[in-house]
């Protein structure tokens, strides 16, 4: 029996325990790809690491017989391996993508013809990531790319890209955790079906839709908006941990309020059931109240700069809320607790500041968000950043 092969890129903690645990378990011989010397040789050394379930209903499992790559020094490695795969995944962060889209396209391009076509699958926190990846794999294109030159064609001759949507809390890790990675039991990988034409892959976990786009935002303004404002509201409390914000009686009412939000939007536009989306954010509290994962109100807080983007978590759904003429106060105030996060580490926090000092409410909108002042959500925006570039000072 021919044994499945599967490269993932980024070695890093969700990589390690959650998409390489799920590909592990369908079988497949893994291959870790990343950038960091360090966390390549240490898992070349390594016969095996264990993903721990913290929280109620949590295993231990353990994952072995993987190979790791560096990237940057062992292209020709890298390459062979792509070639002979038959998933490559990514969990590198959506700013990444571009950089590991050559490698990919190389491994692609050395691919046999008559090979079955290669699944790639980005597991970003990011609407429609693997259609932005493949964009930059059919761009990576030497010389002409015109529809003549055939490269286009036999990259989609070759492979096979789906959209996914992956939703599992990995906090940051203890010290002395080693390549062992701490991880909530819960977890969600909804993968779009209709690419596969019906020959899909075996990923045990993995659920297959036929249209990834409400699960993607359902997750994306439930788990990551939620997940932000409970960051921000905590460090405007100044409290450090995920779980003890949920605590807090006052600050856990401000988090549901802005999950109320998003599930009216969520329900208007995708027609889930009220009492459906209102378990699915009382199950989303009850994970980020976990007080076995020791998450931190910075960590999750970070890259406030891009959760502040046109279609981010917060902008995204306010937007939308605003255009059917419907409200948005409590994602407002999420928003000024993102603009008045101030960690002088991340750098996208600095940048945010900078951003409020040097500009007008009016101009610092437009830089943060991507609206201008013919969107109906634009006046609120600017009294949100008044404030933000008041208190920051």
């Amino acid at each position: 029996m021919t044994t499945k092969k599967a490269v993932h890129f980024g070695a890093g903690n969700i990589g390690r325990g959650f998409v390489g645990l799920l590909l592990d378990e369908g079988g497949y011989e893994l291959t870790f790809a990343d950038v960091s010397e360090a966390l390549i040789n240490q898992l070349k050394a390594a016969d095996s690491y264990t993903v721990h379930e913290v929280g109620e209903g949590g295993q231990d499992h353990v994952i072995g017989g993987f190979k790791a790559l560096n990237s940057n020094t062992e292209s020709e490695a890298l390459t062979q391996a792509i070639a002979e795969a038959d998933v490559v995944t990514c969990a590198v962060g959506p700013n990444i993508l571009k950089f590991i889209a050559p490698a990919i396209r190389a491994g692609i391009d050395a691919r046999s013809a008559d090979a079955p076509k290669i699944v790639v699958m980005a597991c970003e926190n990011a609407i429609n990531a693997t259609d932005n990846l493949k964009v930059f794999i059919l761009d990576d294109q030497p010389g002409d790319v015109s529809a003549d030159s055939g490269g286009r064609q036999e990259i989609e001759s070759k492979a096979i890209f789906a959209n996914t949507a992956v939703d599992r809390i990995v906090p940051n890790q203890p010290e002395g955790m080693g390549l062992d990675v701490n991880v909530e039991p819960y977890f969600e990988w909804a993968i779009e079906e209709p690419a596969f034409g019906g020959n899909l892959p075996s990923i045990p976990g993995a659920t297959f839709v036929e249209s990834l786009a409400p699960y993607i935002e359902r997750k994306l303004f439930t788990v990551n908006t939620g997940h932000a404002a409970t960051a921000y509201f905590g460090t405007e409390a100044g409290i450090e941990k995920i779980s003890d914000v949920l605590a807090d009686e006052e600050l856990k009412a401000k988090v549901y309020a802005v999950l109320q939000e998003t599930k009216a939007l969520l329900v208007a536009k995708y027609g889930f059931e009220p009492e459906v989306q209102e378990a699915y954010v009382t199950k989303i509290l009850k994970r980020f109240a976990n007080k076995d994962l020791p998450d931190t109100t910075t960590r999750v807080g970070r890259s406030p700069l891009r959760k502040l983007s046109r279609h981010e978590r917060f902008v995204g759904p306010a937007a939308e809320l605003a255009e059917r003429g419907m409200e948005s106060k409590a994602l407002q105030q999420a928003m000024l607790g993102a603009m008045l996060f101030d960690v002088a580490e991340d750098a996208e926090s600095v940048k945010v500041g900078e951003i409020l000092a040097a500009n007008t409410p009016e101009a610092a909108v437009t830089e943060l968000t991507g609206l201008d002042a013919s969107h109906p959500l634009f006046e609120q925006l600017v009294e949100v950043a008044r404030q933000g570039k008041a208190q920051r000072g």
